[in-house]
């Protein structure tokens, strides 16, 4: 009777033990994660409320060792949700009778060289007025201004993008004669990182009010990198209105000292319509017996700029029409970084009708962008109706069928 009892002690103790040490390793890994540095990219602070998004994956840092980081990877305090309480309209902006940016601890610590700064580019309220008063050809060409600041945080190692407000936007709802402003900024030139604002309803003078901070971009960098604003309009019903864009190269800037305020001039975007489109590489083939048309991808070249970075990822988009109807569509494989790309795909349609009268195919080169909607580089159409070398290469494949048939074409606009 001893032996049962005392082996019962024995395993009671020994549960005992384990249940505590198990719940101490639970505990201790609980405490060491949320020492760590939260693993996002950037935060974002609306309207005064910090967002952490705390439960991203962890991604590889920009321009950072990983070595190097985890030796000095320093504990971030968690900071809690506070709400500004200023009074605004449903918009989100400040009260018209508010025309001064309101102030804050840290930019009455600016230094005289920022104040300095913020006074050259700023607009006095005597250039506001001498605004209203040019003619109507005059205020077409404005742009309005954009007013921001920037900051570096080397605690953190923290490059800060406050998008403070526009004013003075041209109306582009020509029945409202007003304008639902938002703001798309990317840093180049490695355009890794694409953030923009929330739209703000109705207005030609949003205040926006937000924060972006990007984590583990070392100081040292910072004279390396573009900053490129582009202001758009949001439009429910078709693409969104391009009002213009801001450049800011970052060579020069002393971030050093505190937040720098700035304000520049809004620009027409730089349009690629002046220049050239680019050319196009293609080969087809009819096949006759089988009712079907072989379409070979070639080559791409001397495509344009999709933006201030030069840097474009072109890929072809092929749609194959019958009496105007999209009755097909294939596409090509993306390629990074290059006005001159090598496609080499082979695309198989089967034609729905005897012969090619009906037939005519599409192909739209476009610009891959993951934080936005793929813009049309160029535009080239083959078939019957073609006009120039479209409808050359196509009188060619009709007359010539089983021949590949390979010919350059100059891309037209999208």
């Amino acid at each position: 009777d001893e032996i049962p009892t005392v082996v019962g002690i024995f395993s009671a103790f020994g549960l005992v033990f384990s249940v505590s040490l198990f719940a101490w390793i639970c505990c201790q890994r609980k405490s060491s994660k949320s020492n760590k540095t939260p693993p996002y990219k950037f935060v974002h602070v609306l309207k005064g409320v910090d967002i952490y998004p705390e439960n991203l994956n962890s991604k590889k840092k920009f321009g950072a060792d990983d070595k190097s980081e985890a030796k000095n990877k320093l504990e971030m305090p968690k900071n809690s949700l506070h709400l500004d309480l200023e009074k605004r309209d449903l918009n989100g902006n400040f009260p018209k009778t508010t025309t001064k940016m309101q102030s804050s601890p840290d930019l009455e610590n600016s230094s005289p060289k920022h104040f300095a700064e913020r006074k050259k580019d700023s607009v006095s309220p005597d250039s506001l007025k001498s605004i209203t008063s040019l003619s109507s050809e005059d205020k077409q060409d404005k742009l309005g201004t954009l007013f921001f600041s920037l900051e570096y945080n080397f605690e953190k190692k923290a490059f800060v993008v406050n998008i403070k407000e526009a004013r003075g936007l041209p109306a582009m709802d020509e029945q409202s004669m007003t304008s639902d402003p938002y703001i798309k900024m990317t840093i180049l030139p490695e355009k890794k990182h694409k953030v923009k604002t929330r739209v703000l309803r109705k207005t030609l003078d949003p205040a926006f009010d937000e924060t972006f901070t990007f984590y583990g971009i070392p100081y040292s960098q910072i004279q390396d990198l573009t900053l490129h604003f582009m202001v758009l309009s949001f439009d429910r019903f078709s693409r969104d209105d391009v009002i213009g864009e801001v450049l800011i190269p970052l060579a020069g800037t002393e971030l050093s000292e505190g937040r720098l305020l700035m304000d520049r001039e809004i620009i027409k975007r730089n349009v690629r319509k002046s220049s050239g489109r680019g050319e196009l590489l293609v080969s087809l083939c009819y096949q006759s017996t089988t009712n079907t048309l072989t379409v070979v991808v070639l080559k791409a070249r001397h495509l344009p700029k999709s933006d201030v970075s030069g840097l474009s990822d072109p890929y072809v988009k092929v749609n194959l029409y019958h009496a105007k109807k999209r009755i097909s569509k294939k596409k090509t494989h993306v390629k990074k970084c290059t006005p001159n790309a090598v496609f080499n795909e082979l695309f198989v349609f089967d034609i729905p009708c005897e012969g090619l009268d009906d037939i005519s195919i599409e192909f739209l080169v476009l610009d891959s962008d993951r934080g936005s909607r793929n813009e049309v580089i160029g535009r080239l159409t083959l078939g019957s109706s073609a006009e120039g070398t479209g409808g050359e290469h196509w009188k060619e494949i009709c007359e010539y069928p089983r021949r590949q048939i390979a010919k350059w074409h100059m891309l037209c606009d999208g």
